[in-house]
């Protein structure tokens, strides 16, 4: 496994990647600028686009943000920016994705580490605890253990 990433500007750059930088144009500097940004409303096109990137589907990506699939389509198809809790909780769970493919190296050891029981967390899942609260913080500690390791 590699070191934990450095959160630097080319993290954040990578994070304007998954989320797309055509809705995403201002530039990222720290994790407040999450935000800001959502303050200020973020297309809800940014959902597909994150799905896209880490190849996940629809059905997979919105019990994750705690709504359905078809809304997320009807938001997508309006155009239609989203509320700013949604779109923090975007930026929160990209950004875990892109430190746990950093820690264990690939996509398909961070998704496998994701889907399998883990003792710290009672024996659920890592992804069980993607959509409730403090559960991005939860994993990103567990991360943490494993990239001093």
């Amino acid at each position: 496994m590699k070191g934990k990433m450095d959160l630097t500007s080319g993290h954040f750059e990578e994070l304007r990647e998954v989320l797309g930088k055509k809705y995403l144009t201002t530039s990222i500097e720290s994790h407040y600028d999450f935000i800001q940004i959502a303050t200020n409303g973020l297309n809800a096109n940014v959902i597909k686009n994150f799905g896209k990137y880490f190849n996940l589907s629809l059905d997979t990506t919105a019990p994750m943000l705690n709504v359905s699939a078809p809304s997320i389509y009807r938001w997508t198809k309006a155009n239609k920016n989203l509320e700013r809790n949604l779109s923090v909780k975007l930026f929160e769970i990209s950004d875990l994705f892109l430190e746990g493919i950093d820690v264990f190296g690939s996509k398909e050891s961070f998704f496998t580490w994701l889907n399998l029981p883990n003792t710290a967390f009672g024996g659920m899942q890592p992804q069980e605890l993607i959509d409730i609260p403090e559960g991005v913080s939860k994993i990103k500690e567990e991360q943490g253990i494993y990239s001093k390791g």
